[in-house]
């Protein structure tokens, strides 16, 4: 075709490569004409051509442009995968509500160490499952929210939940009662609970001035046909205690005239159940802080009067012998408290409202009935806000002194700089907040400390260092709070002073290496436990892992040195007060309240 056609001079110009020169071929092999005598698919197709081209160059400068701002887009999302704006998002239960935290570890100290570096505002709860070892637990930490939306859920695994009660943690007065009801039939429980709460009531009133009655104390029943069992749980209007172990103090010196009864064999019972009562310190001698003296040293009538009229918490145990109907033995640290609605492991009798309660939760809008009575049934649930702490202090003897917690600093004068109560769970925010109080010649000090662990908020009362930010100026007489806001990690002052008493100061951080922030994005693989969906708590299989790694290294080892190495662990772990999940079975009988 290209032989054949004749192309004139102007046209050739214009054909600029070979396809065009075959659609002109085409064209005038086929006669194809415009009106204009020109060959019609050689005007169609150069002008398609010419517009392909045209489209093709804006194309490109198109695409150019679009690669460079791909290219942009993806270096701020490598910027922002380095550096987030902000946490990753966790599940609430509702917008109102904390990111879900639902952590469970085979050790209490570890999940312990967890919850005091964590943010969001969680707790320490026991778990015990159906068939397990005799004494072993699991431990979850949560949130109170978080952990009544299950609770009502998931029945069967969290049927066996325990309240832990830190130690050194602020707490509310409660009580663990029970007699064995074949021993004791004469017994009216009922009346024994009523007179009690009265007792410790007017005790409350003498020492420390503060008006309660039943309706203060919420009464929860967990009897059956064998035993009397409930557990008070007195909420007082603004007044909470320093820790249990002061609760344990106040308790052993209000039920001093029937011990010393029992110490003394004066019962005319025969038999008296020493146990019972070597379980909790004898502390007699102790009394409160900034009280009558009359309080620590009753005089000899009213002494006996009191010994008459505690005659009815004497009870005998399965073995006939006389024993406390107080259990004594429930404000050591760490204790863990059986929860409203659980029941032990392989029993069904759960702690329910009592019959004959009075006390009556305070309704919100967002809770139920029955969540406020789980709420006001935890020890631990306290809040910071005017609250009066409540002490009871122990004589400076030798052995007093002796198990008194130390800071480790190593010299007597720094010892002296706790004289109020020895060393925070954190004291690393000790030595920080004596920093504070040490300056410009001031040798202040820290008197006591008090932790709300609901609100992880450290509060310290400091003396011989009264600057007042709010006055600019130290006061003249009145002392000086710091507080340490463990979760949002911020210090802050307060004053005891009444013209600053609603005055607080502003916030300042705490100092990065002493923070107990901690990374929330927990993996999976780090923890023991895994709960699924339907509330099976199973071993994750990091742990079946271990495991197996565990047994293909027991190959290697000699059975003689790992058996001596579990007897000075289990030694080891007895003195310094933390009790073996595994190794204790006996210890059983200490944590089933």
């Amino acid at each position: 075709m290209t032989g054949n056609a004749v192309i004139s001079g102007s046209w050739r110009a214009k054909i600029k490569n070979k396809a065009q020169l075959c659609v002109y071929e085409f064209a005038t092999a086929s006669g194809l004409r415009s009106k204009k005598n020109k060959p019609f698919i050689f005007y169609f197709s150069f002008s398609l051509q010419t517009t392909v081209e045209t489209q093709s160059v804006r194309l490109s400068a198109q695409m150019k442009k679009w690669g460079e701002r791909l290219t942009k887009v993806e270096q701020l999302a490598q910027s922002f995968r380095s550096n987030p704006l902000t946490a990753r998002y966790k599940p609430r239960l509702w917008p109102c509500q904390p990111s879900s935290v639902w952590n469970l570890y085979p050790r209490q100290s570890m999940a312990i160490a967890f919850a005091q570096r964590c943010k969001e505002a969680v707790h320490v709860f026991a778990l015990e499952k159906e068939n397990s070892l005799p004494g072993q637990r699991i431990y979850l930490v949560t949130s109170y929210s978080e952990l009544w939306h299950y609770y009502r859920t998931y029945t069967h695994s969290l049927m066996h939940c325990y309240e832990v009660i830190p130690e050194g943690t602020v707490c509310k007065l409660y009580f663990d009662l029970e007699f064995y009801k074949p021993a004791n039939k004469g017994a009216d429980g009922k009346v024994m609970v009523s007179r009690l709460i009265r007792y410790v009531c007017d005790k409350l009133m003498e020492i420390y001035g503060i008006t309660s009655t039943t309706c203060n104390v919420l009464n929860l029943d967990s009897s059956t046909e064998e035993k009397f069992s409930r557990h008070l749980i007195f909420n007082l209007k603004n007044a909470v205690f320093k820790d249990n172990i002061h609760v344990g103090r106040f308790i052993h010196a209000i039920l001093q005239p029937i011990l010393s009864t029992l110490k003394g064999g004066r019962s005319h019972n025969s038999g008296v159940n020493s146990s019972e009562i070597s379980r909790a310190p004898d502390i007699s001698g102790g009394k409160p802080a900034k009280t009558s003296e009359s309080c620590g040293n009753p005089p000899t009538k009213r002494h006996k009067q009191e010994e008459r009229d505690l005659g009815f918490l004497l009870v005998k145990n399965k073995d006939g012998q006389d024993c406390l109907f107080v259990d004594l033995g429930v404000y050591t640290k760490n204790r863990n408290f059986r929860l409203y609605k659980s029941s032990k492991a392989g029993k069904r009798t759960v702690f329910a409202v009592a019959e004959d309660n009075t006390f009556h939760a305070k309704p919100e809008k967002s809770r139920s009935a029955e969540e406020s009575v789980f709420l006001a049934s935890l020890v631990c649930n306290v809040s910071f806000t005017g609250q009066r702490i409540l002490t009871w202090e122990v004589p400076e003897t030798t052995e007093a002194k002796a198990s008194r917690p130390r800071c480790q600093h190593g010299s007597d004068t720094n010892h002296e700089l706790y004289s109020g109560g020895g060393s925070s769970p954190h004291q690393e925010v000790d030595d920080f907040v004596l920093t504070l109080v040490q300056k410009d010649g001031i040798q202040g000090s820290i008197r006591r400390w008090n932790y709300f662990a609901a609100e992880q908020l450290l509060v310290y009362d400091i003396v011989k260092y009264r600057w007042c930010e709010n006055v600019q100026r130290f006061h003249k007489s009145n002392n000086i709070m710091i507080i340490a806001d463990l979760k949002e990690e911020v210090w802050y002052q307060k004053c005891h002073d009444p013209e600053c008493r609603n005055f607080r100061s502003s916030s300042y951080p705490l100092p990065q290496e002493i923070c107990m922030s901690y990374i929330m994005a927990k993996d999976e693989e780090d923890q023991a436990y895994l709960m699924d969906e339907a509330g099976n708590i199973e071993p994750s299989q990091t742990a079946n892992a271990a495991h197996l790694g565990e047994d293909s290294a027991d190959a290697w080892g000699d059975s003689q040195d790992d058996l001596k190495y579990a007897e000075i662990l289990g030694d080891f772990e007895q003195n310094s007060g933390e009790i073996p999940d595994l190794l204790q079975p006996a210890s059983n009988l200490e944590f089933d309240i």
